[in-house]
């Protein structure tokens, strides 16, 4: 994965995004460089969901661009997401990594070759031959992230990835994305949980009302926000 030209930095530029006759979010501006866990954080309704899916490329914005420092045109794609709800497709635990590996155009030998080891990886190989909708919730999350990783994406996208796990598979998914970090892979996670975005982040981009109102050092951002929207998200207030 290293010996290609990187995508990263991401750059975020102007992107506004109108639906239902409203603007959603406004005027973004932030890059992704290589590295590092970026939290996109804030109250429910903030934009962080949508922020993702934009950079993503799952939505065109109504304004503004979201670039990448090498063209991925006529290249396989070297970003993947993760979403709150895992998507499973009706196949076995290893079908669905197979399925997402052919359809992005990998062979048939490597695609077994790479499914074996995403499935050793993220802990399901004993798994491999059940149904994947039949998983525990924490698992078919384990699964999702598995499938993303066998794609080989120098930045994963996930949103929100643990917000319906209980406290020990919400553990498990955060020691995997603490490891895919010091593997090198670049990771943006969306989330309201201020606990694990302490836990966790490298940066953090803060968002209300749809505008990008804070983007630090995660200790920093912690130790002193400079908007008040911030310092009373973090003091567990409510903001609208």
């Amino acid at each position: 994965m290293r010996d290609i030209v990187s995508i990263l930095p991401l750059a975020v530029e102007a992107v506004s995004f109108r639906g239902d006759g409203r603007t959603l979010v406004d005027g973004l501006r932030f890059d992704i460089p290589a590295g590092g866990l970026t939290v996109v954080l804030g109250p429910n309704g903030a934009g962080k969901s949508l922020t993702l899916r934009l950079c993503h490329g799952l939505l065109a914005p109504s304004q503004g661009r979201v670039r990448w420092a090498a063209s991925m045109e006529g290249r396989a794609k070297r970003h993947a997401m993760v979403f709150q709800k895992p998507i499973m497709l009706r196949r076995s635990v290893e079908a669905n990594i197979t399925h997402a590996l052919a359809a992005a155009g990998i062979s048939g030998g490597e695609r077994a070759e790479r499914s074996k080891a995403a499935l050793a990886r993220f802990g399901l190989l004993d798994k491999a031959a059940q149904a994947a909708r039949l998983l525990s919730g924490g698992e078919q999350q384990r699964l999702a992230i598995a499938r993303a990783w066998a794609l080989r994406p120098e930045l994963l996208f996930l949103d929100e990835p643990t917000s319906q796990l209980d406290p020990a598979a919400t553990r498990q998914i955060e020691e995997l994305l603490a490891a895919l970090v010091a593997e090198g892979i670049t990771v943006v996670m969306s989330t309201h949980d201020l606990g694990q975005a302490r836990r966790l982040a490298s940066r953090v981009l803060f968002l209300h009302r749809g505008r990008l109102v804070e983007d630090s050092p995660a200790a920093a951002f912690f130790a002193a926000p400079d908007s008040p929207e911030a310092k009373a998200f973090l003091a567990g207030e409510l903001i609208w």
